[in-house]
């Protein structure tokens, strides 16, 4: 396993981060693909063992489920201080007023259910998982920077926000003398590029480390176009983030260079990613043994700069979908 520090911060994480977005009960009845519990332990030990010690999750993902997976999981299997457990909020985990948003009120109520449902009493990388419109972004900073003064949380993040939102919510920290963010959680992958006109520009100026979301584009980037998946069948976002006269000449170059250099082009799309310098650690959904496996070997696979030009030149601009 290879590391890197985390933007400006001492954080050192492991440069492939296991997303947990996969894990749920079947109870949650949120994503018809997550794995149960019994299902998602080994994949965990088997990250651990791999050197990995970046996990994340949100308390969204199978409304609470996927927390509470992961922290029985590093309960039994890791030493607390060792690994580096990333959650967030913003999406209404219940019913009311006060369920959706970065308020001050719902932000302390959602680390406290967060940390009760990880069996933590901190966590390490506390992410906004989108901005908030309808909060001032002084308030919903302050209340990050006390999550870190009293120790429940030791780094913010953010994720997913146009690159105004992000430099407004930079200024204000900086104005008021509030906790840094230290990441940016944002989509990011040879099918969505659109983050590289000033979301990217933005981070490696700030010394925001960047750890994107989908790097394989929901898994497309992973196969041939035509081929179907559980998943697949039934992921509306799919279908309205990507488009097939845009996107599959760029899956099939893909699929051209992975033959040419004799590897998967699961390994090619997320060596693409990790080459990026503001790239810390792509997030990998996993709900297959394999799919950890492909994304470790990753780290080994270098494009030279013609297979990088190859894989480039067939995208056109597209929407930017959050």
């Amino acid at each position: 396993m290879k590391y890197k520090k985390l933007g400006n911060s001492g954080l050192e994480v492991s440069r492939i981060c296991l997303g947990c977005m996969g894990f749920g009960e079947a109870s949650a009845g949120v994503h018809d693909w997550s794995i149960d519990e019994a299902a998602s332990r080994p994949i965990i030990e088997r990250a651990l063992e791999l050197g990995i010690n970046f996990f994340d999750t949100s308390n969204a993902y199978s409304r609470g489920s996927s927390e509470e997976i992961l922290g029985r999981a590093l309960g039994d299997m890791a030493d607390r201080d060792e690994v580096v457990i990333a959650t967030k909020a913003y999406f209404p985990m219940r019913g009311g007023r006060n369920a959706r948003g970065l308020s001050r009120k719902s932000i302390m109520a959602e680390l406290d259910a967060s940390l009760r449902r990880l069996g933590t009493d901190y966590i390490d990388l506390y992410q906004i998982h989108r901005f908030d419109d309808r909060t001032p972004v002084e308030e919903t900073l302050g209340a990050l920077h006390d999550a870190v003064a009293v120790g429940k949380v030791r780094y913010i993040g953010a994720s997913s926000m146009w690159a105004w939102e992000f430099s407004k919510m930079l200024h204000a920290s900086e104005r008021c003398g509030f906790t840094k963010f230290i990441s940016m959680q944002n989509q990011y992958s040879l099918l969505q590029r659109e983050e590289e006109r000033e979301m990217l520009p933005l981070c490696a100026d700030q010394g925001i480390g960047t750890i994107p979301w989908s790097p394989l584009g929901r898994g497309l980037l992973t196969r041939g176009w035509d081929a179907v998946t559980r998943r697949s069948r039934n992921d509306r976002l799919a279908a309205q983030r990507f488009d097939e006269v845009k996107d599959r000449p760029i899956v099939e170059r893909v699929g051209e260079v992975a033959q040419d250099k004799g590897t998967s082009r699961a390994q090619v799309s997320m060596a693409w990613v990790l080459a990026n310098p503001v790239v810390a650690a792509p997030i990998v959904g996993v709900t297959r043994m394999g799919h950890l496996e492909e994304a470790v070997a990753a780290l080994e696979v270098e494009l030279t700069a013609d297979e990088k030009r190859r894989l480039e030149e067939v995208y056109t601009p597209r929407a930017n979908l959050f």
